[in-house]
């Protein structure tokens, strides 16, 4: 299907040089927008902008560094301005998930945990919305938060409790933005396979697809494909909401030491 809205847009997508990241860029180029790509690693992020460039020249451009960190966020939307003049929509995208049992998490984890996955969207957020605001005509931004911000997961409770809050800001900003004509949802995605998440646990394909009711574990796609619909026109009237896109495990999912 091919969305409204999308062709000649500007977005920013941090996280974005693999996974979750990469497919949503990917999308967007397809579909006409132009892309500023940001991620940690700055040899792979130009590395996957190089690669998209041959295919979309002159609409894919990238800035690396810490998406968590409030002066590089504003170098990377001073950045998309100077190169394109003007933002429609922000992916927050990066995030970090550290596992720890909370009577021995140490403030240094909580810390980088938090300032990855709450400070950087919220900055992010906030810089994108007054440019939005000045430049008018509206913009939309989606939010990555997670399964496990609507589920408990065991030794993942500061990852938790931060994904569960993009949620809620996600509320708060669709009822403090929407008179600018700015959209803010999330998505909430289940167990997908990345490169990361093929790190942190052996056969996680095997696992989650055993775990998960629809019998398969998730793919960078199925959250893309959802991250476009909602930065289309198509989703217009949609304004702070959390769409799952985890094959139903949130329902009724076991966990894996159910197995």
């Amino acid at each position: 299907m091919q969305y409204s809205g999308i062709k000649d847009k500007v977005a920013i997508v941090t996280g974005a040089a693999e996974g979750i990241g990469y497919a949503i860029v990917s999308l967007l180029l397809k579909a006409g927008a132009k892309v500023v790509m940001n991620d940690i690693d700055p040899q792979k992020v130009l590395e996957t902008t190089a690669e998209l460039s041959e295919k979309y020249p002159q609409r894919c451009s990238a800035l690396a560094g810490d998406a968590g960190d409030v002066a590089h966020i504003n170098a990377l939307v001073d950045f998309t301005l100077e190169r394109y003049g003007r933002i429609d929509f922000i992916v927050p995208n990066a995030g970090i998930t550290l596992f720890g049992d909370f009577l021995e998490f140490t403030p240094a984890s909580f810390q980088k945990v938090v300032q990855l996955n709450l400070q950087g969207a919220f900055f992010l957020a906030q810089r994108a919305a007054k440019e939005i605001i000045k430049q008018g005509g509206g913009g939309k931004m989606v939010l990555m938060s997670s399964q496990v911000g609507i589920r408990a997961y065991k030794n993942l409770t500061t990852y938790a409790m931060t994904k569960a809050a993009l949620r809620m800001m996600a509320v708060n900003l669709a009822y403090e933005l929407g008179v600018h004509q700015i959209n803010i949802n999330v998505i909430a995605p289940g167990a997908t396979l990345t490169a990361r998440t093929q790190q942190e646990q052996p056969d996680y394909e095997g696992v989650w697809s055993r775990l998960n009711p629809n019998n398969r574990v998730g793919t960078p796609e199925d959250i893309a494909k959802t991250c476009l619909f909602l930065l289309s026109e198509d989703a217009a009237h949609i304004n702070g909401q959390t769409i799952t896109v985890d094959g139903g495990w949130t329902t009724a999912g076991k966990y894996p030491e159910d197995l």
